[in-house]
């Protein structure tokens, strides 16, 4: 009699067990889908993440766009302020009560923010050489890192994407993608600076390779860091992936110059287009030169 027992209380088990990891099928998850998967889709060509586990965060963390933060602050990932952000703000009860997060203007701008979080975190470094068609690692190596404090935080993305055949999301790059995880087996660690994405030249870099690794053509690396054709990149070297600001963030009003230091290599620390930062300072390439404990306007 007590062995029937325990034998019908292992598939109760399974069954139950399967139903507390389960995700039933909910409409405005699919027209939250519907609605962002070509940003997802975007954003995993520029930074390399899974569309399938930017859509399954997006969709975990907002309650399919529903939460309080993403209607009046388009926060859909749920990012809080940190130390290094500069944007608008908005207060919320989470952990604690009252804490800080991030507001954008768009959600197009709170996708792109979050792939910037996981592309420059170096927590999350190690997800870049998993295969980009593993959503299943991506899941587990969030948790791992400390993305959320859920304890079955993987396994809810996990169901999110099997339920809605998200990965189908990650075929559309997964060649490319694949590709890009061979060739570089040890990508670069970006950075922000003025809220833009920068990496540190390496030993060995080249306009040619940092262009192959970014997916971005010579020609606009050269002039987002202000240098020309034949320069060739030094080990150390600020190299900006995009574009660089008219001005320095509002945290940096002046720089007080070291020696050794260029007009350049300021506006290389600050994400300053080199133009904007003489004509603040009414100096001209060909005649200004820079004197040692002078200040120089970042903004």
């Amino acid at each position: 009699m007590k062995i029937k027992n325990i034998v019908l209380l292992i598939p109760l088990f399974l069954i139950c067990t399967f139903q507390a990891n389960a995700q039933s099928w909910n409409q405005s998850y699919d027209d939250y889908i519907k609605k962002y998967k070509d940003i997802a889709i975007d954003q995993m060509e520029k930074f390399h993440i899974p569309a399938s586990i930017t859509l399954a965060q997006g969709l975990l963390e907002s309650g399919a766009g529903t939460s309080t933060l993403a209607r009046y602050s388009n926060n859909h990932f749920g990012i809080k302020c940190g130390k290094s952000w500069e944007g608008k703000t908005v207060l919320h009860d989470d952990d604690a009560h009252n804490e800080c997060f991030r507001a954008y203007k768009k959600v197009k701008d709170s996708y792109e923010d979050h792939a910037k979080f996981l592309r420059t975190g170096r927590r999350y470094a190690f997800l870049f050489q998993l295969n980009p068609k593993d959503y299943k690692g991506w899941a587990r190596g969030l948790k791992r890192a400390g993305y959320a404090t859920d304890p079955t935080y993987a396994n809810r993305l996990i169901g999110i994407i099997e339920t809605y055949k998200l990965y189908q999301y990650d075929r559309k790059g997964a060649k490319y993608e694949h590709q890009w995880v061979m060739e570089n087996p040890n990508p670069h660690q970006p950075y922000l600076s003025n809220d833009l994405l920068y990496i540190i030249a390496r030993q060995g870099d080249t306009w040619k390779s940092i262009s192959k690794e970014f997916d971005i053509s010579q020609k606009k690396l050269i002039k987002y860091n202000d240098l020309y054709k034949g320069y060739i990149l030094q080990s150390g070297d600020i190299v900006y992936l995009e574009k660089k600001h008219t001005r320095a963030d509002e945290d940096h009003i002046i720089h007080k110059v070291k020696q050794g230091e260029s007009m350049h290599s300021i506006s290389q620390m600050y994400g300053i287009q080199l133009k904007y930062l003489y004509k603040m300072n009414r100096m001209k390439p060909d005649t200004s030169t820079l004197e040692v404990d002078n200040y120089i306007r970042l903004r």
